[in-house]
């Protein structure tokens, strides 16, 4: 018997990887920890920006109005979620990446002047010759307690995805908050990054190949085989 495999990220994203989980067979629980909040933010001139880099799916579903002046303009998403929320916001996509924010960065020819729409917590980037970063914070993740039934599950052992490092942290304050002993469960990570972030103590810690949720969903199946129950 394997032992259960819990979504923490927030809405839409937990029920979209419950979704996607569920189509290649594996089962998730959502229990998200966090939710999304909106905030204001001042766009730059239409004129200035050349195209807009996109971190998360969050930051097109909560950039709001200030998003309308840049429809038509080249949008860089970090992966195909990104890019489906950028097109539903009326952005055309001109590049969807695999391997993180960075590396799509990276492979963009400059000149160039990037509206960087981004969370309150975002990861630091390397900006190449000749590529002008203007960042916008048009969001915010807060985080919320861990109900006591998702405490309980852990107790008897689990595989908890970690899409970000800010996940990661939180469910670890959550755990000494609660009493619940790291290594009675796993925990699956969407990059060696997050990986880090989560610290040690957990009964095991993977990193996915690669920052798909694809390649996260295929190490949860893994390791939740893997791992006997308690």
């Amino acid at each position: 018997m394997s032992v259960p495999v819990i979504a923490i990220r927030p809405e839409p994203g937990c029920t979209a990887t419950v979704e996607r989980a569920s189509k290649g067979g594996l089962a998730i629980a959502p229990w998200p920890l966090f939710e999304v909040r909106p905030l204001a933010w001042d766009p730059p001139p239409r004129e200035r920006i050349d195209g807009l880099l996109l971190g998360s799916a969050n930051a097109p579903r909560h950039a709001g109005p200030g998003l309308a002046a840049f429809r038509g303009k080249p949008a860089y998403a970090v992966g195909r979620e990104t890019a489906a929320a950028a097109e539903a916001a009326g952005l055309r996509v001109a590049a969807v990446g695999r391997s993180g924010l960075q590396a799509l960065l990276d492979t963009l020819r400059p000149p160039l002047t990037l509206l960087r729409l981004a969370g309150e917590e975002r990861v630091a980037l390397r900006r190449p010759l000749g590529v002008v970063l203007e960042t916008r914070v048009a969001y915010r993740s807060v985080a919320v307690p861990m109900p006591e039934a998702m405490a309980e599950e852990l107790r008897g052992g689990a595989v908890v995805l970690l899409h970000s490092a800010a996940a990661a942290r939180h469910l670890g304050a959550e755990c000494d908050r609660l009493g619940i002993p790291r290594s009675a469960f796993a925990v699956a990570a969407l990059g060696p990054r997050i990986a880090e972030a989560a610290g040690g103590g957990w009964r095991d810690c993977r990193a996915a190949p690669e920052p798909r949720d694809a390649a996260l969903l295929a190490l949860a199946h893994d390791m939740c085989h893997d791992l006997p129950p308690g």
